[in-house]
């Protein structure tokens, strides 16, 4: 049986094949078979990951009812009142003197 054969001839214009090459440059040789074969099956794993999350939050979102609510423009406790928040002395000293 014969050994199928691939051949990667980066577009050096292309950041992303730029940044590719030069990685692949670094991997010693007699390794980058190995390291293809790595980096295509991590690919794929993210891509069986993603779909597994997505189908497993769209499941969990199945039971859950959103309800929009309106912004509150008042605190919530009635009564209760948002105190206004205090300048320091030293500060207000400060810039009195640079009037």
């Amino acid at each position: 049986m014969s050994r199928p054969v691939f051949s990667f001839r980066p577009n050096m214009e292309n950041p992303e094949h730029r940044r590719a090459w030069k990685i692949l440059q670094g991997v010693p040789e007699g390794q980058k078979n190995l390291f293809l074969v790595r980096a295509i099956l991590k690919e794929d794993f993210a891509r069986h990951l993603e779909r597994v999350v997505r189908k497993a939050v769209r499941e969990e979102l199945e039971g859950v009812r959103l309800e929009k609510r309106a912004a509150l423009s008042e605190p919530e406790i009635p009564g209760a009142e948002i105190p206004e928040p205090e300048i320091p002395g030293q500060m207000l000293d400060f810039l009195s003197r640079i009037e």
